[in-house]
């Protein structure tokens, strides 16, 4: 009896196990996406972060959500970025706000702000006070999600083939600077151009523009800009702390099952701190070499000029903040974040910096 037990025991065995063998595999669907960009592809720092982006969101659905990404001008223009995402036309895009102030001027708070809130104050804002839900609000008409995912920290004040000794010396000046920034050399008698990063060396070294700022020594040693201008000023009053974002188109990311969306979020949350991570460990090298390699002059605006570029910093930002009702609301919890946070970083970033440097 214990061997017929055995051998009806093995045949059940080996059928169920040829059943098991015999059942077809279950199939993986794969969405593709698209993302298409405001950078030259493959660019250090701005095009290699969309690129880890696209990157980490199919490693991290295992290949069920691929993304390729796509360089200004090889699918769109660089500045069509906003519109391809919400036609549908790409799932994903990466640019920065301040790009789409013809179409929604109020986006302007959420790249960066004339002499406004740093890298660790955006994200603050952003993440934990406010900023994303006003964000949503703001792009919702466009069928568009924005997320922060990246940023340059503080940028330099640019490139400039004369010195800046005064404020006489921004008057009739021709000079690509987007964003506010732009309108603040506008009021004080520049003439702000707006050019993608892949056409500054050209444009420059033409005398299309006389002056342009780009992001950093990082960025700017890539560019090779220290070939087209000697004048190199900082600081970057214009770019305190730029947001890179991630675009995505509403309607693709909410047909996504639960997990990928979620992966799609947290995949820009690591590009936003590493980006960050990576231009300050690229900078400092990036300046040494432009200083001692190519014999770049290092030049600090004159305080009376950064006096009167901050005064109508704060004029340009208010009539902004005046043009509409979503405006002001943007403004009035920018405004109330940054002050907050400015008596923190007084006596905290601040003081140990000084600390640290002896100087008190």
């Amino acid at each position: 009896m214990d061997r017929r037990d055995f051998l009806k025991k093995t045949t059940v065995a080996a059928a169920a196990g040829a059943g098991l063998a015999a059942a077809p595999a279950i199939a993986r669907s794969t969405i593709k996406w698209k993302m298409v960009t405001t950078w030259p592809k493959n660019f250090p720092g701005l095009g290699t972060g969309a690129n880890n982006l696209a990157r980490l969101i199919t490693e991290m659905s295992g290949g069920r959500l691929k993304v390729k990404v796509y360089g200004a001008k090889e699918l769109i223009p660089a500045f069509e970025v906003f519109d391809a995402v919400s036609r549908g036309t790409a799932e994903m895009g990466h640019s920065s706000a301040y790009y789409w102030k013809g179409k929604v001027p109020e986006a302007q708070f959420f790249s960066t702000m004339p002499f406004g809130m740093a890298a660790d104050e955006m994200n603050g804002w952003i993440y934990y006070g406010g900023g994303q839900k006003l964000w949503d609000e703001v792009y919702a008409p466009f069928g568009v999600l924005g997320r922060p995912a990246g940023n340059t920290g503080v940028q330099m004040g640019g490139w400039f083939n004369k010195e800046i000794n005064s404020l006489e010396d921004l008057k009739g000046l021709k000079m690509r600077i987007p964003g506010l920034g732009g309108e603040v050399l506008k009021r004080l008698g520049g003439t702000p151009v707006n050019l993608p990063g892949g056409e500054l060396f050209t444009a420059l070294t033409s005398g299309t523009i006389d002056a342009t700022e780009w992001v950093g020594p990082y960025n700017d040693l890539a560019f090779g800009l220290y070939k087209a201008a000697k004048y190199y000023y900082y600081p970057g009053f214009h770019e305190p702390g730029t947001i890179l974002e991630a675009l995505i188109n509403k309607k693709a990311f909410e047909a996504l099952p639960k997990d990928l969306q979620s992966i799609v979020l947290n995949a820009c949350k690591v590009v936003n701190m590493e980006m960050l991570a990576e231009y300050s460990a690229r900078n400092p090298g990036a300046l040494e070499q432009l200083v001692k390699e190519h014999h770049v002059e290092v030049r600090a605006y004159p305080d009376d000029v950064l006096g009167q570029l901050r005064k109508v910093s704060a004029e340009v930002a208010q009539e902004l903040a005046g043009q509409n009702a979503a405006a002001k609301k943007i403004y009035e919890s920018y405004r109330s974040f940054l002050e907050a946070s400015r008596k923190w970083t007084k006596i905290s970033e601040l003081a140990y910096l000084e600390a640290r440097d002896g100087k008190r």
